[in-house]
């Protein structure tokens, strides 16, 4: 993301983990009161009955079919036709709408703030911003994606979050996340807003091989499912290049290696040519924004296989409200300079096949909006099918969860939502949600007859 409106700031302390899950858990009351799950109890076995289902497995839509849960599971999918209803099971009936996994977001900010500005970011406290990611958290799930990954939250916020979301203290989709994002002295992933007298850095900053590994030790310690690390300047933080190179190979491959050792993969910013080869040549497993992927940098992730997180739909929000929200004109600068390359590259990349997620940069635009990038991601090659599987399908891949959910099959999470329109006809209908599902519980529904 970037350095001041993702609130990171120097000289976190850990003893802010348990604070943060203190302030996480008194908003329980409220946070519930906004989005409880309207069956707080799931009933032992639940049957939906879709008219059209998204098979991403297959890139099929199937008709009339009928799903089993048991619990939080899918113990079945088939024809209506040919699938006996268990007696005394709860049934929902969503025979006129599209049922779809729930969409998974590969890169979102939970605590950030997109209306705070530039310098305004800097007073925000991480116990502040841990409250404010509940809330957003909220958001997203009842937009659908019932699967984030939170690449960059500062005190190890968003691990507090995850672990309150995965207790039931709040609504919110599931979790994996990075804690403080790693990144060189004075880069993208460093505090670059304060003169030299305050002696400022983000705790995230590491230099040299030895320090890498150390600070992936520390994040591993405090509980990070994954490792993400600034490999090129970025669009908002101040005095970096978006294309310029941070960190040197010697380092990259340190940095990884470390993460791999631990079991974490590695989420690299990187914006710039050189960057983005230079992580999938060290062995990177995700590559966040890819704005200036070239043609070797392509066939580079097609051959190491990694994914690209390309966010390519927030750029018309920062341009229409940053200056109002006193984000600086350095930094709108760098983002007009980078978003039309970026979605160029993204077609290149459609074409070429390589593996693409939906990784939408939440918090750079208003948390809950994130179904507005399916449409930019037709626009730009994918077809409707393509742009789901990205959301589901790929995205489980990406973040080795797979085998628990990203589709609907037997054995997985029932992690579902659904939309009265055809997304595959239009698009759009992704946008707004009306039946989401995580886990077998539903915490929105605004389409089921319940006979």
């Amino acid at each position: 993301m970037y350095q001041a409106r993702n609130g990171c700031r120097s000289n976190a302390r850990h003893g802010a983990y348990g604070l943060a899950l203190l302030a996480a858990s008194a908003l329980a009351p409220l946070s519930t009161a906004l989005a409880a799950p309207i069956e707080a109890t799931a009933p032992a076995v639940t049957v939906l009955k879709a008219g059209r289902l998204v098979d991403v497995a297959t890139g099929k839509v199937k008709t009339d079919q009928v799903l089993i849960i048991s619990g939080d599971t899918i113990t079945s999918v088939g024809p209506a036709g040919s699938t006996a209803i268990p007696a005394g099971a709860s049934v929902i009936d969503l025979s006129d709408s599209t049922v779809m996994p729930g969409f998974i977001d590969t890169h979102t900010h939970v605590t950030a703030n997109p209306f705070e500005g530039s310098y305004e970011g800097l007073a925000t406290s991480i116990l502040r911003a841990t409250v404010r990611g509940v809330a957003n958290a909220q958001k997203m799930l009842l937009a659908g994606f019932t699967t984030v990954r939170d690449v960059g939250a500062p005190g190890f916020s968003d691990v507090a979050i995850r672990d309150a979301i995965a207790d039931g203290e709040v609504p919110g989709p599931r979790m994996l996340v990075s804690g403080p994002a790693l990144g060189i002295t004075g880069g993208h992933c460093d505090n670059n807003m304060l003169p030299p007298e305050y002696e400022d850095k983000s705790e995230g900053v590491a230099d040299g091989p030895t320090e890498v590994r150390r600070v992936v030790r520390r994040n591993v310690k405090y509980g990070v499912d994954v490792i993400k690390y600034c490999g090129t300047g970025g669009v908002f933080s101040k005095g970096t290049q978006v294309g310029a190179q941070q960190y040197t190979e010697e380092e990259m491959r340190a940095l990884i290696d470390e993460a791999h050792m631990h079991g974490r993969k590695v989420a690299v910013h990187a914006h710039g040519t050189e960057g983005i080869k230079a992580a999938l040549r060290s062995g990177v497993d995700t590559v966040e924004h890819a704005s200036m992927i070239d043609d070797e940098g392509i066939a580079l992730a097609k051959k190491t296989g990694a994914f690209l997180s390309m966010d390519i739909y927030n750029t018309e929000f920062t341009q229409s409200y940053g200056k109002a929200h006193g984000v600086l004109e350095e930094f709108l600068r760098k983002d007009r300079e980078v978003a039309q390359v970026q979605r160029d590259n993204f077609k290149k990349a459609v074409q070429a096949g390589v593996k693409l997620t939906l990784g939408s940069d939440a918090g750079v635009y208003p948390h809950g909006d994130g179904g507005k990038q399916f449409a930019v991601m037709v626009e730009y090659g994918m077809t409707p099918m393509q742009a789901i599987q990205a959301a589901t399908l790929n995205g489980a891949q990406a973040l080795g969860v797979e085998k628990s959910w990203g589709q609907l099959a037997p054995g997985l999470k029932a992690d579902i939502v659904a939309v009265k329109g055809d997304p595959i006809a239009n698009i759009r209908e992704l946008e707004t949600v009306d039946f989401v599902m995580k886990g077998g519980t539903i915490y929105k529904n605004e389409l089921a007859l319940n006979p």
